[in-house]
């Protein structure tokens, strides 16, 4: 059957690109995240336009063939993972910026725009697009809306779908349907947009893009503050919040982590501290936001600097490394919870006793200004399955507090095939019913990334 279909699948999209290759079909098999079972797509394809997009699919529908849906790849929790007798769908080459319209601060684009491309463009009017994910210069704007995707500048600006006006989709039979608006306001009807942004490309293919832009801040100041140790540090994240100042950026770093960095890049963060409150503040009282926050830190023992452009710039792109690369001697595993901010202190403190529980190492980044943090659990990969056990216990445990705590499972990274095994923790029986049916309406015959997202 898999010869017959990739046949047809030749034959009737003779103009569409296509590459049935054995090394092509691997490395478009998965994205970064965990793979669970490794599995090849039948054919990747590359779409160019939106007609392409409902040929695919109009010939997905008749043949009943699955459709994994991919933009630049560089999602963590296994969303464009390919399944059994799949075609991948590529947007990268869907990579047009169509429309910026300053006056209207918006910008209409194709979902394989990189996020650093559209924001240097709309930087040419004095403008940003706000989302900003550490991959921002590799992956998706497209990618960003299928998980919505968050990032460092998410406690002041919101996550992806606070940036989403518009959309243009194509659902699985190859109807295009256009939701949303233009404007800033709008609440005509459901809000199927917000239902599409973080939807993993289950309910439809994202095809078309209009974003809000930002004014680009006319100054921004950069505050480190180095702690003995992250319990302490993520408590400079609460007094910062009752000093009533509303960071633009509010990250947070442990010693391990700093250490990785100072080994990877050559920077000396861990001498100057057990752990970093990275806070940069923008806009035109960025300065006296900037005192604020200084003497807040300092009066918790913080050791407080206001960085020079140069520094600054240095440390944020650090931050954005912080997961660091995977080593052959480690087996590791991050996560993505969230928990209320209140609980930021008391969550780092856990993660750090159930590491010693489990004999497992961590290190811990956190977007704290909106209480996302990322723990990696990591041994030694001589350690075999006894290490593996532990890792997973660790890790199993960590969701479980998170959950326990009034948290979540995924704060920006999305559920992909990776998180659904936590999913039924979150979420009651009726929940998940109700979006198996939202599921069904719009893609009655289950070919949109099977397997993520939602529960079976």
């Amino acid at each position: 059957m898999t010869a017959d279909t990739l046949l047809d699948l030749v034959r009737s999209l003779p103009d569409i690109e296509m590459d049935s290759s054995a090394d092509i079909r691997a490395a478009y098999g998965s994205d970064q995240g965990p793979v669970l079972e490794q599995m090849s797509p039948l054919a990747v394809l590359w779409a160019r336009s939106v007609e392409e997009v409902q040929e695919i699919l109009r010939w997905a529908s008749r043949t009943g063939t699955t459709v994994v849906p991919r933009g630049a790849g560089t999602g963590v929790s296994g969303g464009a993972h390919a399944t059994a007798g799949c075609i991948v769908l590529s947007l990268e080459r869907m990579n047009r910026i169509l429309e910026i319209r300053p006056d209207d601060e918006l910008a209409v684009v194709e979902p394989g725009v990189i996020n650093a491309d559209l924001n240097k463009a709309a930087g040419e009017h004095g403008l940003m697009y706000a989302p900003d994910p550490a991959s921002y210069r590799i992956s998706t704007v497209g990618g960003n809306v299928a998980t919505n995707a968050g990032g460092l500048r998410c406690a002041k600006y919101g996550v992806t779908r606070d940036s989403v006006l518009a959309l243009d989709v194509v659902l699985a039979d190859g109807t295009l349907v256009s939701t949303g608006h233009k404007t800033f306001k709008g609440v005509a009807g459901y809000d199927l947009t917000a239902l599409f942004t973080g939807s993993e490309g289950t309910l439809g293919i994202v095809v078309g893009i209009t974003v809000r832009l930002r004014y680009q801040p006319v100054k921004t100041c950069t505050v480190a503050g180095f702690f003995p140790d992250i319990e302490s540090a993520a408590a400079g994240v609460l007094a910062v919040g009752r000093a009533r100042v509303q960071p633009a950026i509010m990250e947070l770093l442990d010693g391990p982590t700093m250490a990785a960095l100072d080994a990877a890049h050559g920077s000396d963060l861990r001498s100057r501290g057990g752990a970093l409150l990275l806070i940069q503040t923008d806009g035109y009282g960025a300065e006296a936001e900037a005192a604020v926050v200084r003497a807040a830190l300092a009066a918790l023992g913080g050791t407080v600097s206001l960085e020079d452009n140069e520094e600054a710039l240095a440390l944020v792109d650090l931050r954005r490394h912080s997961r660091g690369d995977a080593a052959h001697t480690e087996v590791r595993v991050g996560e993505d919870v969230a928990v209320p901010r209140s609980g930021l202190v008391t969550y780092i403190a856990e993660l750090n006793r159930m590491a010693g529980r489990h004999q497992v190492r961590l290190k811990v980044v956190a977007h704290a200004g909106d209480g996302n943090v990322h723990p990696t659990f990591w041994v030694d990969a001589a350690e075999g399955s006894a290490g593996v056990e532990r890792l997973d216990a660790a890790l199993d445990e960590s969701i479980s507090v998170a959950l326990a705590m009034g948290g979540t499972i995924t704060g920006e990274h999305g559920v992909g095939q990776f998180k659904l095994r936590w999913l039924g923790q979150e979420q009651q029986a009726e929940v998940q019913e109700l979006q198996r049916q939202i599921k069904s309406v719009f893609d009655p015959a289950g070919i949109l990334n099977p397997g993520k997202a939602i529960l079976p």
